[in-house]
């Protein structure tokens, strides 16, 4: 399904849809950050997605890295909670889904990286390269937090 994301933009439509999400950081030994090229709107993101009835948070960022990835997490703690209603994705069924979704930094404990059919590429990047990368500027501010250390805070 094709997907664009808008942000701040007088041009978007009005969101119709709330989902909650999970993203996920990984981090390898060297702390580069695992980023997929999504393949409905070419950016590099992180891994996740929407949360599916009878669902921990927990068990959907573990389910979403793995579809993926193929590598399998342990969740250790909650980067942020982003829900700012300026960024809405729409969808080409009609769907238009507000933001909302907890980034998780997670631990990998298994698997090899594979391509899933939401991506066509899968790559760690050191912190340093990632500002040259094509990506959502929602997606680059989890990143930052990350990276800035943020726990557990809230978006406006």
């Amino acid at each position: 399904m094709a997907r664009i994301d808008y942000y701040d933009d007088s041009r978007a439509p009005e969101a119709n849809s709330l989902v909650p999400a999970a993203s996920a950081i990984v981090v390898d030994d060297a702390d580069r950050i695992l980023l997929h090229r999504r393949a409905d709107n070419n950016l590099w993101a992180l891994p996740g997605g929407g949360m599916e009835f009878g669902e921990s948070l927990t068990d959907t960022v573990v389910r979403e890295v793995r579809e993926e990835t193929g590598l399998t997490v342990v969740p250790e703690y909650v980067v942020a909670v982003y829900s700012d209603p300026r960024h809405v994705f729409a969808y080409d069924d009609g769907e238009v889904r507000q933001e909302f979704s907890v980034c998780v930094a997670c631990r990998r404990i298994s698997g090899t990286l594979r391509i899933s059919d939401e991506s066509t590429e899968l790559a760690y990047w050191a912190p340093e390269q990632i500002p040259s990368l094509s990506m959502h500027p929602r997606i680059r501010v989890r990143v930052n937090d990350f990276l800035a250390g943020t726990r557990a805070g809230l978006d406006p």
